[in-house]
């Protein structure tokens, strides 16, 4: 059955709460789609409906949106969301299953499709491929740095907006300038309701550093392991030097696919939807297999 609109759909596995929404075909290809740091669902509602043919539950990924928040005691690495995107699928019944993906999302699917190289048939990635190297020697820094963090947004006062408008033009904004549609539509999910107006819904401990981060041989050690097709949209006003950046780790993997299009950061919630939906569509469908 095809869906014009989204449907509103919630996942359970491990005593942990999944919020989604599912768009377009139910028969079609099966596809997961992850949202970037701070966003949540809404990030793919102008993508969702030029993609044809298609699956797609787009996620509010752990701490973000509607879904379940970690403990206080737990944390938010990367690649710890491989755990509930496997989580995820198999309370969908999905055993292969395609990944859409923007930004710290993008990061996440490629860490899951290395692990588990076997569930992922394809990778349509965002301005997003792998983190920042760290050096060996940064480790110490990294954890003090993660660990003062924590303790100061674990009781971080919630920032409240008088009205939702409020909210809207903080996100309009933000660390990455958006459109006033893609501000309000990240903002209308993102937010709660209490006494004297809005909140964000996010689970503050996300604005803390992670306690660990990866170097650069376990990067390319997930890297190498991806057999699937994958094909990597890069915003030509995205950030900041990440397409220098990534060029060099890129070079001697011929199953990725570069596609350098104009836009900013969240080029998928604005003009680039058309242009990305027009390269992944038949790509997540199969037909360029």
């Amino acid at each position: 059955m095809k869906q014009s609109v989204p449907s509103e759909i919630s996942l359970e596995f491990e005593s942990k709460t999944i919020a989604a929404r599912q768009w377009g075909d139910t028969s079609g290809e099966p596809v997961l789609a992850l949202h970037g740091w701070l966003d949540n669902c809404a990030s793919f509602d102008r993508l969702a409906p030029l993609l044809e043919g298609i699956n797609l539950v787009a996620l509010d990924m752990a701490g973000h949106g509607r879904s379940y928040h970690r403990s206080s005691h737990a944390n938010y690495n990367i690649w710890e969301e491989a755990e509930d995107i496997i989580g995820v699928s198999e309370a969908l019944g999905w055993r292969n299953f395609s990944l859409l993906a923007h930004s710290r999302g993008a990061i996440a699917s490629v860490i899951t499709a290395g692990t588990f190289p076997n569930r992922v048939k394809r990778l349509a990635l965002i301005d997003g491929l792998a983190p920042a190297a760290t050096k060996d020697e940064e480790s110490p820094d990294i954890l003090a740095k993660a660990i003062a963090q924590r303790a100061r947004y674990r009781h971080r006062k919630a920032k409240v907006y008088p009205t939702l408008e409020g909210a809207v033009e903080a996100r309009m904004n933000g660390l990455f300038p958006l459109s006033e549609w893609a501000a309000r539509v990240l903002t209308e999910r993102g937010t709660r309701p209490l006494e004297g107006g809005f909140t964000w819904s996010n689970d503050p401990q996300l604005m803390a550093a992670s306690t660990a981060k990866l170097n650069e041989v376990q990067i390319r050690a997930f890297i190498s392991r991806l057999n699937m097709p994958v094909r990597l949209v890069l915003a030509q006003g995205g950030i900041t030097n990440m397409i220098k950046k990534l060029r060099p780790i890129l070079a001697g993997y011929e199953n990725i696919e570069v596609r350098e299009l104009p836009g900013s950061h969240h080029l998928h919630m604005e003009d680039g939807a058309e242009g990305i939906a027009e390269w992944f569509g038949p790509f997540l469908r199969g037909e360029s297999d």
